[in-house]
């Protein structure tokens, strides 16, 4: 790229220049900034963000602490905090949920209770019971569905689990165990003790609450 001497001193451009290494906390700031008034130029706001970014912690920063600074309005400070936030979302991986009770795992089954066919779904676990991933393993009719244990395992090993928790909702709202229900709960837990995959819950979720078919 052919800028000058100058030009490459400035923020934006040292960092197509030099790559984004090359600059420092304050001038990947300026960046974000990108610009400033008569009265206080980007590089004052960057230093001032700074300075209270280190005092307060980046966990902590509010719009409000950002908004105290001159020179920082509305529409920067939204721009900042994108900013942040995409950084977070992005490049920062969350840990994965602990699912250590029923309750917990109903949580994670919000999204069927409700639902007027029978869907049955399967959580993996690793071996600290965090989640791994949640798969949607079939939709039935309106009263039942219809599962194979290869149906699950096949997914359970693809995902290394230690161990599984399936469910499926009742469109009816009752939560009753039928013995169809049950008769799935032991074919999983034995398919799973010749794979070395735990099943540790099988539940039954509708509009009201869920129970344990395990």
């Amino acid at each position: 790229m052919n800028y000058d001497l100058y030009t490459q001193e400035l923020p934006r451009n040292k960092l197509l220049c030099k790559g984004e290494a090359a600059l420092s906390d304050i001038e990947l700031l300026q960046v974000i900034i990108g610009s400033g008034s008569k009265d206080n130029d980007f590089k004052r706001i960057a230093k001032k963000l700074n300075a209270v970014i280190q005092k307060v912690g980046i966990e902590n920063l509010t719009v409000e602490d950002a908004l105290k600074i001159k020179g920082i309005g509305v529409s920067k400070a939204a721009q900042i905090f994108a900013a942040l936030e995409f950084f977070r979302r992005k490049l920062i991986k969350q840990p994965a949920p602990l699912i250590d009770s029923p309750e917990k795992a109903a949580e994670q089954l919000d999204f069927i209770k409700s639902k007027k066919q029978e869907h049955f779904v399967m959580l993996t676990l690793d071996g600290a019971r965090r989640l791994i991933n949640l798969h949607t393993i079939t939709i039935g009719t309106l009263t039942f569905s219809l599962v194979h244990p290869r149906e699950v395992f096949a997914l359970a090993i693809e995902d290394r689990a230690a161990s599984i928790i399936i469910a499926h909702n009742h469109p009816s709202g009752m939560l009753d165990i039928s013995e169809q229900d049950r008769e799935v709960t032991r074919r999983i837990r034995q398919a799973g003790e010749l794979l070395g995959v735990r099943l540790d819950d099988h539940l039954i979720v509708a509009e009201n609450g869920y129970v344990s078919a395990y």
